[in-house]
């Protein structure tokens, strides 16, 4: 019975492990979200929420940083970056489940739209044409 219990209770705190990982409760290459206001007021703004020692999360840093010198230094969009290991309190503020997610806001600061998981520069692209980004 002793044995029942401590598989059952290591198997919920792998579980819990695992959840916390994906989920952006305990967890945020562009700017913080400390420094910046999100989204940016008047600018389309695209915010991916991820941790720079996740694996996924890793393989859009190179996006991050390509999308941030096309659009973010033009000023044509904002392009942030949140490791939520890093700010742990942002994953609840923006709702994460599963990291990365990127989610795009309109000029008026509305949410258009929202994607879990890597997502490509040319789908990011063409939400933000969507947007009106040029």
């Amino acid at each position: 019975m002793k044995r029942i219990f401590a598989l059952t209770a290591l198997i919920g705190t792998i579980g819990l492990v695992a959840v916390l990982c994906l989920v952006g409760v305990s967890l945020s290459a562009g700017k913080s979200s400390a420094a910046v206001e999100v989204p940016v007021k008047g600018k389309v703004t695209m915010v991916d929420i991820g941790a720079r020692k996740c694996i996924p999360c890793k393989m859009m840093i190179p996006i991050m940083e390509e999308l941030e010198k096309e659009y973010g230094a033009t000023g044509k969009a904002a392009i942030i970056f949140i490791d939520v290991w890093e700010n742990r309190n942002e994953g609840e503020r923006f709702g994460i489940r599963v990291i990365p997610t990127q989610i795009f806001y309109g000029k008026d600061g509305r949410e258009f739209s929202r994607h879990e998981g890597f997502m490509e520069k040319k789908e990011i692209v063409s939400v933000l044409e969507k947007l009106g980004v040029k």
